[in-house]
């Protein structure tokens, strides 16, 4: 008698096509890794998930990696060197913001705008202070 077989259906992986410039013939998501169940191992480029009958390993070779790399910076170099970009920085102009002046978001709240609320019901010593008077947005 055979040992029992998992029951997989095949599952329709619907994906969109680019037609850019780029290093990788696909990108999947952590979503998709988790569908599949597959784990990744960046270290020794390997890809493995569960088959009908055993684990599925998809594997690289370090030269090809390397190689794949050096085109995606090739291709990284020359966008940042496009023309395109270098007439947009010809009409922007750079704005540095004066660290030493104070902004909005950074001006401490006085005591009567916040709340103090406890953060460990365990250990009513650490408490937190938030603002009471939120806008609407």
């Amino acid at each position: 008698m055979f040992g029992s077989r998992a029951n997989f259906c095949l599952e329709v992986l619907t994906f969109e096509v680019v037609d850019f410039l780029g290093s990788y013939h696909t990108i999947l998501g952590r979503p998709c890794y988790a569908r599949f169940m597959a784990i990744r191992n960046y270290t020794y480029l390997k890809l493995k998930m569960s088959g009908l009958n055993d684990v599925i390993t998809m594997s690289s070779a370090f030269s090809h990696a390397f190689t794949c790399d050096r085109e995606h910076y090739e291709l990284a170099t020359m966008v940042i060197n496009s023309s395109k970009l270098l007439q947009l920085r010809e009409l922007s102009t750079p704005i540095v913001p004066d660290c030493n002046k104070p902004t909005s978001s950074m001006a401490f709240r006085p005591l009567e705008e916040t709340k103090a609320m406890g953060v460990d019901p365990t250990d009513l010593a650490k408490m937190v202070r938030i603002e009471t008077q939120l806008s609407a947005k």
